[in-house]
């Protein structure tokens, strides 16, 4: 199937506006901009009238929690999340992906009439009949923009700083899946769409400050033990790095702990693809893929969107995941014979 675009963003809104208690989710270990996504629909949704029901499955980093106040989500480790009674809507956003909503995906399967979803990502399943996906938007949140603006709501308060709005979830969505405007998906939309929900009242210090200065104190502790991991192949360009349950036993971590982890060997110039591989159960690790921009406009690069998709995985050209049915060393292994078939085949 073509994942793409099946409804326009008027068509999207009015459905959206109808909906009184809308269940809105995202993909299982939400991230920023996951996180960002439903919680600035739910509060534009909530300002039109609307109570959301928001459910978010799997861990959170919790550099990320202070996003949203107390109450405004459910939340679970494991399990199912299906939709409160009264439900009218399903929502899902930043994923058209089975595999990453295993906490609904049953009940999303079942009432496929009411689902309706926005992502950014190039691939996905038919989780959403009706479906907003624009790939050329470097977050979920600034394919989200659009539809906010259709249904009339105010990003924020304007010019005064104030927390837990619209423009903030946005704000910290696009922030982290450009590595706060670092990643090649900064384009010149991205920072007149950052100018914009400046304008509308983010304060970018203090959201810099807990998202990207409020590690654990384990976290160097668990960065030290993945960088003696390190190991390098292809020539210098792929990076692997590894983590056993035991390594955040012994820091005091836990999975979402890791965020912004798998780009540490990006600052050597040889390395072209970093992963980093997380042992979730004794045969079953997971891959975090990161590949730099090419170094010149027009220039090769590694899609590491293509890689993952080796493993049924997925993501961006340039981020991506996937879980690979081994042990940590044997994935290594795996991970790096799929790489040299890459490179040999030039991309």
């Amino acid at each position: 199937m073509a994942y793409a675009s099946t409804v326009n963003h008027a068509q999207l809104a009015a459905r959206l506006r109808a909906s009184r208690r809308p269940f809105l989710t995202t993909h299982f270990k939400p991230d920023g901009d996951a996180l960002g996504s439903v919680l600035a629909l739910g509060r534009a949704l909530r300002a039109l009238g609307a109570q959301p029901d928001i459910a978010l499955a799997g861990p959170i980093d919790r550099s990320i929690l202070g996003l949203a106040q107390p109450g405004e989500y459910r939340h679970v480790e494991r399990g199912a999340l299906v939709p409160a009674e009264g439900c009218d809507l399903a929502v899902v956003l930043d994923t058209g992906a089975w595999s990453q909503l295993e906490h609904c995906r049953d009940w999303l399967r079942a009432n496929p009439s009411m689902v309706v979803g926005v992502d950014h990502h190039a691939r996905g399943d038919d989780v959403a009949p009706e479906r907003i996906v624009d790939p050329s938007c470097a977050s979920c949140t600034q394919a989200l923009v659009p539809l906010v603006d259709e249904l009339g709501v105010p990003l924020g308060p304007g010019t005064r700083r104030a927390r837990h709005t619209v423009a903030e979830a946005m704000f910290a969505g696009l922030a982290t899946d450009t590595g706060w405007f670092r990643f090649s998906g900064a384009d010149d939309r991205v920072f007149s769409l950052a100018a914009r929900l400046l304008a509308s009242g983010v304060d970018k210090d203090a959201l810099f400050r807990m998202i990207e200065q409020g590690d654990a104190p384990g976290r160097p502790l668990l960065t030290a033990r993945a960088l003696s991991s390190l190991r390098y192949s292809c020539g210098g360009r792929v990076a692997v790095m590894r983590l056993s349950r035991a390594d955040f036993e012994a820091t005091g971590t836990r999975v979402d702990d890791l965020a912004g982890l798998v780009n540490e060997p990006m600052s050597v110039a040889e390395v072209e693809v970093s992963v980093l591989l997380v042992e979730s159960e004794p045969r079953l690790s997971k891959a975090s893929f990161r590949s730099k921009p090419p170094a010149l406009p027009g220039g090769a690069f590694v899609d590491v969107n293509h890689l993952a998709a080796r493993f049924d995985g997925g993501g961006h050209v340039h981020a991506a995941g996937a879980r690979i049915a081994a042990p940590l060393d044997e994935a290594a292994d795996i991970v790096v014979r799929a790489c040299e078939d890459y490179l040999d085949a030039g991309g």
